[in-house]
């Protein structure tokens, strides 16, 4: 027997739906695109200005090399008296010698061995090359490259048709270039330098100087600009990412507690219309049953009397129960004035008094300040009537309500009222301020959210720890009025 399944791709429909219902993460977004974007400007902003240093730097010391090499030649020329007519560009070819019959044969001689000495120890150089227009080594430090002639070098030619100066830098020899013919070989970084020296109406180029060197003291000061470059970079970068970051990061908080807040209020608006449909189409039947059930009670003193009255108990938690959820669905607008805690607490004690008689709970109570905090004294008064009655529910057999004030800094005061009940669990306590969840048979689960609310409303907070078979820990944060 074959078996044959049948595999059909999702629908366009359904994959498209899936995107939509998917949320847009705006931090992990953020946090991609943003490090990427300032990561490669950092990087183009650093490569940028290393190159800018290396270059500023290599021309800086091509010029000074340049001006230094044109004034000892200068010098030289007048060193030994040789008329301002001839230069040491026109002295240095031995081939021009017999051009120069006014020129005395001792001091050009002198006058050009004591330039070539200059260039050869010049600091840092670890190749000198002197070319004539012909291009050839007329000298250098390595023997090995007299009388060689140059036929492909740009940089030569260009110094030669431009007459100036002319610098490049190096990371590695260049073996296919014959000049490069080093006796000590470069450690890392070399400089090579084209400077001209002009006949003496500063017209033609008679000589090109060609100095390798490698300036330890420049490397080690480039290396070090360089460092600084990129640390700057990367701080700087790093500075920035994280503090757009830390604020992309507050907006997406601030969003998703306001999606949050919205989601909320448009569910309490439709549960306030809902209810009050429910809570006007409930009310006049209540009215007519509770009005027959005690009108029932009145002809009747047999056994049904009991039932009659349990009728009448149920209609009142029933009118009870929509009470309570119109209360706490209906908005919150009364302004905030100042209300003195403590004997907001006291009020609430006393007007729950003989339920605690009756519970037989144990108040401790002893404030040592009166603060006078931000709030509205009739939704004050809601909210510690309600926490101190469900904690007197939560110990039907006895116990000890605590209740003490907690100054936690200049601006705020705590109010916490703990008691010795049930408790709750843990996926209790993660609850207990959701709509309509409670943990009493007949709760209606409206009122630690109205708590909530109400605290809210008044820049205030409110926590809540329990544990199951110890107690709950009910913690109000109020504004101190100044």
């Amino acid at each position: 027997m074959t078996m044959h399944a049948d595999i059909h791709p999702p629908a366009e429909g359904n994959i498209r739906l899936s995107l939509l219902k998917r949320p847009f993460n705006l931090l992990r977004w953020f946090s991609l695109i943003s490090m990427a974007v300032i990561a490669t400007v950092a990087v183009a902003l650093g490569a940028v200005s290393t190159q800018f240093v290396i270059s500023e730097s290599v021309q800086r010391d091509a010029l000074l090399t340049s001006q230094f090499i044109q004034a000892i030649a200068s010098a030289e020329v007048r060193h030994v008296s040789i008329p301002n007519v001839r230069t040491m560009g026109e002295l240095l070819d031995p081939r021009q010698d017999k051009n120069f019959p006014d020129v005395d044969p001792a001091a050009r001689a002198k006058a050009r061995g004591e330039f070539l000495d200059h260039i050869a120890n010049l600091p840092d150089v670890i190749l000198a090359n002197i070319y004539a227009p012909d291009r050839l080594v007329i000298w250098s430090t390595n023997p090995a490259l007299m009388g060689t002639t140059i036929h492909t070098d740009e940089d030569l030619d260009q110094a030669f048709d431009l007459k100036t100066p002319v610098s490049a830098s190096y990371h590695d020899v260049d073996t296919a270039r014959m000049e490069q013919k080093f006796v000590t070989p470069p450690d890392y970084i070399f400089i090579e330098n084209y400077i001209p020296l002009f006949d003496a109406e500063g017209k033609n180029v008679t000589a090109m100087v060609e100095i390798y060197k490698e300036p330890q003291d420049l490397i080690s000061r480039i290396g070090r600009g360089l460092a600084l470059i990129w640390l700057a970079t990367a701080l700087g970068g790093g500075l920035i990412y994280l503090g757009l970051y830390w604020i992309v990061r507050r907006a997406a908080i601030l969003l998703a507690q306001q999606q949050k807040q919205l989601i909320t209020n448009e569910t309490l608006v439709a549960l306030g219309e809902m209810s009050s449909a429910v809570a006007h189409s409930l009310r006049n039947p209540l009215a007519t049953i509770r009005s027959s059930a005690e009108l029932a009670l009145e002809f009747d003193g047999g056994p049904a009397r009991k039932n009659i009255s349990d009728i009448i108990g149920q209609v009142d938690r029933m009118s009870t129960w929509v009470s309570e959820l119109l209360q706490s669905l209906r908005p919150l607008n009364d302004d905030p004035e100042p209300v003195n805690l403590v004997v907001a607490v006291h009020d609430s004690l006393m007007a729950l008094e003989q339920k605690i008689a009756r519970a037989g709970v144990h108040v401790v109570f002893n404030p040592r300040q009166t603060p006078m905090v931000l709030s509205q004294q009739v939704q004050l008064m809601q909210i510690l009537n309600r926490l101190m009655a469900n904690a007197l529910e939560a110990m039907d057999k006895g116990g000890t309500l605590t209740v003490t004030l907690e100054p936690t800094d200049a601006r705020c005061v705590c109010l916490v009222l703990s008691d010795t009940g049930k408790g709750m669990n843990e996926e209790q306590r993660n609850l207990a301020f959701r709509p309509f969840f409670s943990t009493k048979q007949a709760g209606l689960g409206v009122g630690l959210v109205l708590v909530k609310r109400i605290m809210e409303r008044f820049d205030g907070a409110v926590t809540l720890d329990s544990r199951e078979g110890e107690g709950t820990f009910v913690r109000l944060s109020f504004k101190l009025i100044p």
